[in-house]
């Protein structure tokens, strides 16, 4: 096996922060309750391929709405590697949850952002059961996969990443506006 990656927590600041810009509505003990009880995304067995992210919250989803998951991870990537995110397949299947963005990309330089790399989950409640769907306090909800990847011979990116969802068109859009 290679060994390509590692996860840590972000700081207690930058986890506030998302919490607060989540309107999560917790105080500051509250959060930091939290903080200190996030678990380290971990594989089930040593045939597992995925690395299960635990919700730091015990939260309520109603049918047809979502909730953004301030997980409390980053990860550190060699190059040429990306992490991506799925719904764990057992409870997809059982509960109809799903990634807002079907599969989540975690970028190799996204690490490096001024929000330290903090991966947020968008998660949905497109259950075709007709329930709520309920997610406990360190219960396992997605799945994350390392994948090695390529580019193309005739590349010649040289831009800098500095942010989360959308961040790295975001120069491109600026010129687009003028």
């Amino acid at each position: 096996m290679n060994i390509i990656a590692d996860f840590e927590k972000v700081s207690f600041q930058i986890f506030k922060e998302s919490c607060e810009k989540l309107n999560l509505y917790l105080s500051t003990d509250e959060i930091k309750n939290v903080y200190d009880k996030i678990k380290i995304p971990k594989r089930a067995t040593k045939g597992s391929a995925g690395y299960d992210f635990y919700s730091p919250f015990e939260i309520s989803i109603k049918e047809n709405n979502s909730f953004v998951f301030p997980t409390g991870i980053r990860c550190k990537m060699s190059e040429g590697w990306v992490l991506t995110l799925y719904p764990r397949s057992g409870f997809g299947f059982k509960t109809g949850m799903s990634l807002a963005n079907t599969v989540g990309i975690i970028d190799q330089d996204y690490y490096y952002s001024d929000n330290e790399g903090h991966i947020l989950v968008k998660i949905l409640n497109d259950s075709c059961i007709g329930k709520e769907l309920c997610i406990k306090s360190g219960e396992a909800f997605c799945q994350g996969i390392f994948l090695p990847f390529g580019i193309a011979e005739n590349d010649n990116t040289n831009q800098s990443r500095n942010g989360g969802f959308g961040s790295t068109n975001i120069s491109e859009k600026a010129e687009n506006i003028k």
